[in-house]
């Protein structure tokens, strides 16, 4: 599914299995990188929506996980091996993807495991910037889901793209979940005022109102 002329959804449903959260490609001037990689069960069908929004596995330079999660986290190992892409998390999540902590990353919840998972570059400060072709991208810490949860912003055709794939939570002590910082963190990407939320389970959320109001809502 095209988004803007940058930005598609290349995983979840309808493109890949149903336990998968949405899998979003961004792409410019012959490179591109991935927000997420579900849950790994429907490899193949991701890597074929890929190739159909007419980027080459081999040109996506990274895979940025917004969080730990199972069904965001469980094929990065996969999509490491089809791309040679760099797995990019924050430090705070790192930890539970790299140890393949089933408990924390929910995996047992799927009725199996967290395979261990080596994090190629770790955010560690409130951001980081990165490029990809033509795109400034920025990955924001966003706790409160989860300890590392981070967001992305670019600009595609004029318009803010926010990644926020967790916006409505859940919050639960097994996920070392704050719902003090997940407040914080909703105030916060309400201040960045979007035009188009990519949101990992409840789909594509488009002009700023509507955003503000999806946002608003788990406030």
């Amino acid at each position: 599914m095209k988004i803007t002329s940058n930005v598609y959804q290349v995983g979840g449903l309808p493109g890949s299995a149903s336990s998968d959260a949405a899998i979003y490609l961004i792409s410019s001037a012959g490179s591109a990188a991935l927000v997420d990689a579900g849950i790994g069960g429907d490899h193949a069908n991701v890597i074929e929506n890929i190739k159909h929004a007419g980027v080459q596995p081999k040109d996506i330079a990274y895979l940025f996980l917004t969080h730990c999660h199972y069904d965001h986290t469980g094929g990065a190992n996969l999509m490491r091996s089809a791309t040679g892409c760099a797995i990019v998390a924050h430090e705070l999540d790192a930890e539970f993807i790299e140890r393949g902590d089933s408990r924390v990353t929910a995996a047992s919840w799927y009725g199996t495991r967290m395979e261990p998972t080596k994090v190629d570059r770790k955010i560690t400060g409130e951001k980081e910037n990165f490029t990809v072709g033509g795109l400034d991208i920025v990955m924001y810490h966003a706790p409160g889901h989860s300890p590392g949860s981070a967001v992305l912003t670019l600009v595609s055709d004029g318009r803010l793209v926010l990644f926020g794939q967790d916006v409505h939570g859940p919050l639960n002590d097994v996920l070392r979940s704050s719902r003090f910082e997940y407040e914080k963190s909703l105030e916060f990407l309400l201040s960045l005022g979007a035009d188009i939320l990519c949101e990992g389970h409840f789909g594509v959320v488009e002009g700023k109102v509507k955003v503000r109001r999806f946002i608003e809502s788990f406030l």
